[in-house]
């Protein structure tokens, strides 16, 4: 079984907003889910609004072989958790 991170889509036709999940990567988009770990709301004004991650749950899920798609690689880009994965350990 393959784990992704990766984005549920919800809310109204015209507003939408996103959750950050980790999912089998065999499961539909909106389908079954093992967790929630964000969320995304494209609607509002600025970046500290937009995005509220779990960023202990990311880094976990990372650890234990979680794949992001390339949507949550940026949206981890905007929020600074890349630059911890990234980190060497000291």
């Amino acid at each position: 079984m393959s784990v992704k991170l990766r984005m549920a889509r919800h809310g109204a036709k015209t507003a939408p907003y996103y959750r950050i999940v980790v999912a089998d990567s065999d499961a539909p988009r909106d389908g079954r889910f093992i967790e929630t770990v964000g969320t995304y709301d494209p609607r509002k004004e600025n970046d500290s609004e937009k995005y509220r991650v779990k960023e202990d749950r990311i880094l976990e899920w990372l650890g234990k072989g979680a794949q992001p798609t390339r949507t949550v690689i940026s949206i981890m880009r905007k929020t600074g958790i890349l630059k911890k994965v990234q980190a060497p350990a000291s």
